[in-house]
């Protein structure tokens, strides 16, 4: 039995979550949901017992200092709920933590309570992979889910994949099979720079969340960060002719493999988030905003894998983020559905 004592009754929660780890390439997608908990001055409400699911000679605990006290913080996930104000307001609550070692069963029952404790109407899992996607290019994020009809209203992929998966394709499943709505939305990170942070990837998500939920997200410094990170490799790869030529290579397949399809849609998405950002009305003093509940309903489409593999990511809704254009879908990295395949993780591991 989950006692939330301190929890206030939540407006129409969504659950977002993100896990460090595997399915987190250039901690992309951990860096969004910390985002969001800085953002909104999250609150944390609950943590899951390390002891249960974490092998601690793979992720060890940390010691640290305070006020000249040892302390030590133990890896696990915590769950923070932040308020979204506004004309509408909208709740959500944060999951952010690393992959578990072991029982990832009792683990995603263990947030399927929470999220059925607190009435989550949906459940949206960040994660990101390493990809053959160049730098200069708007950031390819795949939304993907297990649930037909959900597929279907919210115009996303369904995914096929086939294969190792990792605990976002775990506990998307876990959620089909509870009757929660979920999705996974999943952005390429360039291998050839595949190191954290990587703020562009980590804005494309954003972006791509406040699509599919319809709310007005704060980005701080995200947008500089994104620009700036850009520049830093551009001027790493001008200083290696190999790397430059591959770049262009790459540059070449996903600006062949769009051309065909002109991104209308995108366009128009991206035409939506600037009247949304511009318009005085969503937002409230002190940074809080309303929820907007019709989002821009932009079709993603799956393009030809670049490598073989049993399936593809679908290409994703890249965000506009640096200035490159509206979003496209270009080629998405090997992989499908929810989680990496091929090229894959972050460690360069393949799967989910």
């Amino acid at each position: 039995m989950i006692e939330l004592e301190g929890v206030p009754e939540l407006i129409d929660p969504v659950m977002v979550a993100a896990f460090e780890g595997w399915n987190d390439a250039g901690d992309a997608a951990s860096t969004a949901v910390a985002h969001l908990d800085r953002e909104w001055k999250g609150e944390v409400f609950a943590a899951l017992d390390a002891e249960d699911y974490y092998d601690f000679q793979v992720n060890r605990p940390t010691v640290f200092l305070d006020n000249g006290v040892r302390k030590i913080t133990w890896p696990t996930t915590r769950l923070s709920v932040v308020r979204v104000g506004g004309e509408k307001p909208r709740d959500l609550v944060l999951v952010r933590g690393i992959e578990p070692s072991m029982r990832w069963r009792s683990f995603c029952n263990e947030l399927l309570a929470f999220a059925h404790e607190l009435g989550v109407e949906m459940v949206v899992i960040l994660g990101a992979l390493l990809g053959d996607t160049p730098h200069t290019r708007p950031v390819p994020v795949s939304g993907v889910t297990s649930d037909p009809d959900l597929a279907r209203t919210m115009d996303l992929e369904e995914t096929r994949y086939e294969g190792p998966t990792g605990i976002v394709g775990i506990l998307q499943e876990a959620c089909t099979h509870a009757g929660v709505p979920a999705v996974s939305l999943w952005a390429a990170v360039p291998h050839y720079v595949s190191q954290p942070p990587n703020p562009k990837a980590t804005l494309a998500l954003l972006n791509r969340l406040e699509d599919l939920i319809g709310l007005r997200i704060p980005l701080g410094e995200l947008p500089e960060d994104a620009r700036a990170w850009q520049l830093g490799v551009d001027q790493l790869a001008a200083e290696d002719s190999e790397v430059a030529e591959y770049v262009q290579t790459l540059e070449e397949a996903r600006d062949t493999a769009e051309l065909p399809e002109a991104s209308g849609e995108a366009i128009a998405r991206e035409f939506e988030r600037y009247l949304r950002r511009r318009d005085p009305g969503v937002a409230t003093e002190g940074g809080e905003t309303s929820f907007l509940r019709d989002p821009g309903s932009g079709r993603t489409r799956p393009p030809k894998p670049e490598q073989p593999g049993p399936e593809s990511v679908p290409g994703g809704d890249g965000g506009a983020e640096t200035g490159d254009g509206p979003e496209g879908s270009g080629d998405g990295p090997e992989g499908s559905g929810d989680g990496p395949e091929g090229s894959g993780g972050p460690d360069g591991a393949t799967g989910e």
